[in-house]
């Protein structure tokens, strides 16, 4: 006795149901990802920016100029990463690091003026690709997709 929910995302056979990619919300969210990813890249690929990159340039945008270790809590990027592309971000003058006055442990990152105009031309780009992966959802639900995705990072902050 098979039963199969819309789009095949449950399988009952007998009294056990089958699970399946098709109904792995840990799949499905690492799927819609990829997508995700190569639609940002795609509208920063002609200003040399990374999606990390950008990440990080929007990061520093709300609030210009944070320790190191706060936008490793922000962006979710690991240290030893994020300590590389700032170097990156820093030779080519979209950032500048420096040794804090109270920690000399710690590294305060600003976003320079060249960050800013780099974000500012590439940001209604990003905007305009977001639009265009969520074009894809019914539009009775692309609201909530977006505050469910709120809530799912937010349990990862903390």
């Amino acid at each position: 006795m098979a039963k199969v929910v819309e789009n095949g995302t449950v399988r009952k056979m007998g009294r056990r149901a089958v699970y399946s990619l098709d109904s792995s919300p840990a799949h499905l969210l690492h799927r819609a990802h990829q997508r995700a990813a190569d639609v940002i890249a795609q509208a920063l690929r002609a200003y040399g920016l990374t999606p990390r990159q950008y990440t990080v340039l929007l990061s520093l945008k709300a609030d210009t100029a944070v320790t190191q270790s706060d936008l490793v809590r922000r962006t979710g990027i690991d240290r030893s990463t994020l300590a590389d592309m700032l170097n990156r971000m820093g030779k080519r003058g979209l950032t500048v690091s420096k040794r804090t006055e109270a920690d000399q442990r710690a590294n305060l990152v600003t976003i320079t003026d060249k960050g800013i105009r780099a974000l500012e031309s590439v940001e209604p780009k990003v905007i305009d690709a977001e639009h265009r992966m969520l074009d894809s959802l019914p539009s009775t639900i692309r609201e909530s997709f977006v505050s469910g995705l709120q809530v799912l990072a937010e349990q990862v902050r903390r």
